[in-house]
């Protein structure tokens, strides 16, 4: 690894671009000020800005009496004597307010849409989580999910959720071998798959890939693979281990009591590409990984009721957990899901849906970006993109000219980019500007969020000041 006193600061990026007052006006962070302000709180009292935080934000079932537990270090533990379900939050307090809200609005890769309210949401979520527990799956289990992007993906991992299993979601494209090593991994006990999945028109097998994984040895502890039929193609069932989902939800209640669990119960482990070689385990516990998804929806995306948000990430990555799965539902938006590809039928395909769906807030990632601006450059002109109000980027750093594309032609000038820098290990976003309180710069990640303390030292721990480039450390949990 290079030395940092060889790290240089390579962005030399003078164009500023602030928040137009009138977005300052009605954002959930208004100005600078505002932004300071919490700043200053988390730095005065570090623990009673979380537990307020945590208190206004989540519904507990028992509430924390203690926040912040640092005597293990690095094994920080957060609300530990609280108790929540995940699911909970993210369904059940929505149904008496906003029970019949659009809680996902699902387009296909061949374009048929399906509309799901929270309570729908919710009774579907109900039937899987009773038909897992009839086949004796329970709190502290591991259920590897290998799924299309759907609302059937969503609703195994709320499911599971719901009863205090622990998911671990395999994206929908890697291989059999990836599927068995992350089964060994995480200990896992079921499969919830589908026959298959359609991206850019062509169906890819699903179950064939499970059935591969499970013939390569050490899954024997395997007992339950509960298959959702997709593409509608012909698969092996293995007797007394294959059901399809439709026959094991078939008569379950719509009505399940969620598992309360400890806020350090493990909630899900994704795997994340390692530098070994070896993919990593990052497991996230419940309370603050939910809390942190529901703070950053309302201030880095400025979520209002009123939005249609859409983060085009698949629920295989954590962006998907945090900004598909978990933080829309816990407040309460309502949310694209999309199945297929961003140059099929033509790669005018994400714009047609925003204005078909008259998105408010699109978060995707600059690779993305670029790759639709190859394929046309000047597409989005030809779409009605006016209900946009932000745009967010994801995955990597973006490139000065793609960021200005970006603003410009498909948010017409006038959408905030909200360009996040976070990890799978941090859970949701840490360095990003806030769309009504900073002046955002081409490139540029700007600043923490509240309650966030990162600084640029070099290979002795020491800051570098400013200008200056190094290692970025994140200073407290």
């Amino acid at each position: 690894m290079a030395s940092s006193s060889t790290i240089e600061s390579v962005l030399q990026e003078k164009r500023v671009f602030p928040p137009a007052p009138a977005f300052v006006k009605q954002a959930n962070i208004a100005g600078m000020e505002a932004y300071r302000k919490m700043v200053a709180e988390a730095e005065r009292d570090f623990e009673g800005f979380w537990a307020r935080l945590g208190r206004e934000t989540l519904s507990w079932s028992k509430p924390f009496t203690k926040v912040l537990d640092e005597s293990k270090a690095p094994f920080f533990r957060w609300f530990h004597d609280g108790e929540l379900n995940a699911s909970y939050n993210c369904l059940d307090r929505h149904l008496e307010t906003q029970g019949d809200k659009t809680a996902i609005l699902f387009e296909a890769d061949d374009g048929k849409v399906t509309k799901i309210t929270y309570r729908q949401l919710h009774a579907e979520v109900c039937r899987l989580a009773n038909a897992l527990k009839a086949k004796g799956i329970k709190k502290g289990d591991r259920v590897l999910i290998y799924m299309p992007m759907s609302i059937q993906a969503v609703v195994a991992m709320q499911a599971c959720a719901r009863i205090a299993a622990t998911h671990s979601v395999v994206f929908g494209g890697f291989s059999a071998k990836s599927v068995q090593e992350r089964i060994i991994d995480a200990g896992a006990i079921a499969v919830i798959t589908a026959d298959g999945q359609f991206r850019g028109g062509k169906e890819i097998p699903l179950k064939p890939v499970v059935d591969e994984a499970l013939g390569m040895g050490g899954c024997e502890a395997i007992k339950n693979v509960l298959v959702y039929k997709r593409s509608g193609s012909k698969v092996a069932m293995s007797a007394g281990r294959d059901t399809w989902w439709e026959d094991s939800v078939k008569g379950q209640a719509e009505t399940c009591e969620p598992t309360f669990v400890n806020a350090e119960h493990p909630l899900f482990i994704l795997y994340t590409s390692g530098s070994t070689g070896k993919p990593k385990g990052i497991q996230h516990s419940t309370g603050g990984y939910l809390l942190w998804c529901a703070l950053t929806m309302k201030w880095v995306f400025d979520s209002k009721p009123s939005d249609v948000f859409w983060c085009t990430a698949d629920v295989g990555w954590v962006t998907g957990h945090s900004y598909i799965t978990y933080g829309p539902l816990a407040v309460g938006a309502t949310e694209v899901v999309f199945e297929g590809v961003p140059t099929y039928p033509d790669a005018g395909r994400f714009w047609k849906i925003i204005q078909d769906h008259k998105v408010n807030v699109f978060y995707t990632a600059p690779t993305a970006i670029r790759s639709l601006i190859k394929a046309g450059g000047d597409l989005p002109k030809k779409y009605n993109l006016t209900s946009l109000r932000i745009l967010g980027t994801v995955g990597e750093p973006i490139n000065p000219e793609a960021w200005i594309w970006y603003h410009e032609t498909v948010g017409g000038g006038r959408c905030p980019i909200v360009d996040t820098w976070w990890q799978t290990e941090t859970g949701g976003h840490m360095i990003s500007p806030l769309p009504g309180a900073t002046p955002t710069k081409p490139g540029s990640a700007t600043l923490p969020l509240p309650g966030i303390f990162a600084d640029i030292v070099d290979e002795t721990g020491h800051p570098v000041g400013k200008g200056k480039g190094g290692i970025l450390v994140i200073k407290r949990p």
